[in-house]
């Protein structure tokens, strides 16, 4: 499996217009090795990973009924993947640096195919969630690896363009997941939702055997920080575990902030111990570079804002305007469309002026795009919601594709797998934090105007105990519609309340969800081209 070439380097910085100084892209001759299908080939193992990110959360109804599942048990199945895919990253990308991105990448595709095909034959949802888990952990093994390969055998000048397409892969895939899963779902089964990833594993895995040649850095790491791996890894599990359950525990409970509590804690032995250890896992020196911090920085931003206000959106059209699954992922086509167009655009146009004017640029748009939305009301027609989705697609593609590069290209190249670990955990981080956050400003509001809401409406008594939870994805409660002595006008009533007080959470949330866009322009205004900083230049103390 191993064909390998060593990277040489020659000095520090990079020439403007061509190809860095201090990185030298072996010629390449055939198929092997080359820049472009390399591309092709990665593409193919991340956009099954991307897919799998919301495809599953279609088919979740159908396992529930299907293995007699619990509420519980059907958040596991997201929970247990998005938490080892968070957990494993930056180690993955560690491995990868060490043992070969190719290695490391046909290992994850072999891996996480295998596991979606052991999901599709499982009859009890304990063994769901035990594949979801082991999907996790290779999915973090083949996403830094497939940055790790574009980082080593593109050029500067190409290396842009290369991130956009990827981008964009990434960006169709999660946002034509919902439109997929709903097609398998009604028309097949929940299983072809998880048998569709093994053939696909097959082709990528041929592809990556063929054509992917695995570029090693002379300044490889050749040892491993167990004691960072499992700081990190504790610390990684404790954020994300406090973020998925705050909505359930609460944000002041004692169980959220011991997790929260224990999280900074293992960071700040990480921090000590990394600056200690002779070979780090994350050596914190890559964050004396300042576009590479803010990059990070931004990516959690874009992650916050894009996820947290697209997790509204999605009972927006179902619940408010009653669309299917399948039709709410056509309705979010402009977005997904948007993705496809400008990703490659905005790679060429960072190639040509760099990426803060596109990262400002983006991240504005999608503050205008977030405060834009928050007029969505029951009344809103298709064109109008067509123009705010294609618009958020439009400032998102820039921040996807520079801040990638931001992070990535100053980089080392010994390090570019662990790069793409950081930047896979930050977007990963910022999309868990803000599902949680804007979840507890939606949860908050509706509490706050349900009861008056509900009086003004005329309606008798008091809002049912626990409806303020049906409200906050403003679903209307079958016990509530189907209720003794329910009639069509009360129930009009009951159905306007609950929408106009989801919508006025919901615009709330966006607003929310706006600011921290407009924060992230102002963070973006700190990143610059990546360096493509030659082997060791970032790999000791600070």
């Amino acid at each position: 499996m191993t064909s390998q070439t060593t990277v040489e380097t020659t000095g520090p910085g990079s020439s403007s217009g061509g190809a860095p100084a201090g990185l030298a892209v072996p010629p390449v001759k055939g198929m092997r090795g080359h820049p472009w299908l390399t591309l092709f080939a990665v593409a193919i193992g991340v956009m099954m990973v991307a897919l799998d990110g919301t495809i599953v959360a279609i088919a979740n109804p159908a396992i529930q009924s299907d293995l007699d599942a619990s509420l519980a048990d059907v958040q596991w199945i997201t929970n247990g993947y998005l938490l080892a895919l968070a957990v494993a990253l930056v180690t993955a990308g560690k491995l990868g640096d060490r043992f070969g991105h190719r290695q490391t990448y046909l290992i994850g595709v072999a891996g996480f195919a295998a596991s979606s095909g052991a999901i599709g034959l499982s009859h009890s949802v304990a063994l769901v969630i035990a594949f979801r888990v082991l999907q996790g952990l290779f999915g973090a093994l083949l996403m830094p690896a497939a940055l790790g390969l574009l980082r080593a055998c593109f050029p500067a000048e190409k290396l842009n363009m290369a991130i956009g397409i990827w981008g964009m892969v990434i960006g169709a895939s999660t946002a034509g997941g919902p439109i997929l899963g709903g097609v398998l779902v009604e028309h097949v089964s929940w299983q072809s939702v998880f048998f569709i990833n093994v053939p696909v594993g097959v082709v990528a895995l041929v592809l990556g055997l063929v054509i992917l040649l695995d570029h090693r850095a002379k300044n490889a790491p050749r040892s491993f920080d167990v004691p960072g791996i499992v700081l990190l890894s504790a610390a990684m599990f404790a954020l994300v575990w406090a973020l998925i359950k705050a909505g359930d525990w609460g944000w002041g409970s004692g169980r959220t902030l011991g997790f929260l509590g224990a999280a900074v804690v293992c960071f700040a032995l990480f921090a000590l111990w990394e600056n200690r250890v002779g070979e780090p896992l994350l050596p914190l020196s890559m964050f004396r570079s300042v576009p590479l911090s803010a990059g990070t920085v931004l990516m959690v931003l874009m992650g916050f804002a894009f996820m947290g206000g697209l997790f509204f959106v999605t009972f927006y059209l179902q619940n408010v305007h009653n669309m299917s699954p399948v039709d709410c992922g056509l309705r979010l086509l402009p977005l997904t469309g948007m993705m496809i167009v400008s990703s490659p655009l905005a790679g060429a146009l960072i190639t040509k002026v760099g990426p803060r004017i596109p990262l400002v640029t983006g991240m504005a748009l999608t503050a205008v795009t977030m405060f834009g939305m928050t007029t969505l009301d029951t009344g809103t027609g298709s064109l109008t919601m067509s123009l705010w989705f294609a618009l958020l697609g439009l400032g998102l593609a820039p921040v996807m594709v520079g801040a990638t590069e931001v992070i990535v290209g100053n980089a080392p190249l010994e390090l570019s797998g662990v790069a793409g670990g950081i930047q896979q955990a930050a977007m990963q981080v910022g999309g868990s934090l803000g599902t949680a956050v804007l979840g507890a400003v939606m949860s908050n509001k509706v509490s706050s105007e349900l009861p008056t809401s509900w009086t003004a409406a005329g309606l008798p008594a008091a809002p049912p105990a626990g409806l303020d939870q049906a409200v906050a994805v403003g679903l209307v409660p079958k016990q509530v519609a189907s209720a003794p002595g329910m009639t069509p006008q009360v129930l009009g009533k009951i159905t306007g309340v609950v929408h106009d007080t989801f919508l006025t959470g919901m615009g709330l949330a966006f607003t929310v969800a706006g600011v921290v866009a407009v924060f992230a322009a102002a963070v973006a205004v700190f990143t610059k081209r990546g360096a493509h900083t030659p082997e060791g230049a970032g790999a000791g103390h600070i």
